[in-house]
């Protein structure tokens, strides 16, 4: 064998191994954008079902867990069975979430931890009283469990109302 050949045959020894690692590392990346898309969609059922004070629907989507946390005006209600009772009593009035989704943002902390941030306009009545608008920054921590994605927290944090024009 001649000093050409075994070049030749020690290049392609190197790039068969790093080519094969190169292409291994590419599945995290996709498996990363599969997740947020995984996460989103649980936020989209997650909107769909509340806006249809379908309490059935929500409870599938929140963590079956006593460490379950919603923070809702300032008071903690911990475990999905207490906040699913709050919900049914919030669906007796006027109870509407219209999300941002141009602005949805999800970040995968880990496989099994995402995070989700959202602009979101909550409308919020008594029944029969009027529900004004109300824009919050919605907080979400979801985790995954052998029956896929669920909302393990939800932490919205209320907005100012916007400063009123001043006069001409």
């Amino acid at each position: 064998m001649n000093a050409l050949t075994f070049s030749r045959l020690r290049r392609t020894a190197l790039v068969g191994p790093l080519f094969v690692a190169g292409a291994l590392a590419l599945p995290p990346i996709v498996a990363s954008a599969a997740g947020e898309d995984d996460v989103r969609a649980v936020f989209d059922q997650f909107v769909k079902a509340q806006n249809a004070h379908d309490v059935a629907g929500v409870r599938e989507l929140l963590l079956d867990s006593p460490n379950f946390l919603w923070v809702t005006r300032g008071a903690p209600v911990w475990g999905r069975e207490a906040a699913l009772k709050r919900f049914e009593s919030l669906y007796q009035g006027t109870w509407k979430l219209s999300p941002d989704m141009s602005n949805l943002k999800t970040v995968l902390v880990s496989e099994s931890t995402a995070q989700l941030y959202i602009p979101i306009t909550f409308n919020i009545g008594a029944p029969g009283q009027p529900a004004p608008d109300t824009p919050f920054l919605m907080n979400q921590t979801l985790v995954k469990t052998a029956a896929g994605w669920r909302i393990a927290n939800i932490l919205p944090i209320p907005l100012p109302a916007p400063a009123a024009a001043p006069p001409k």
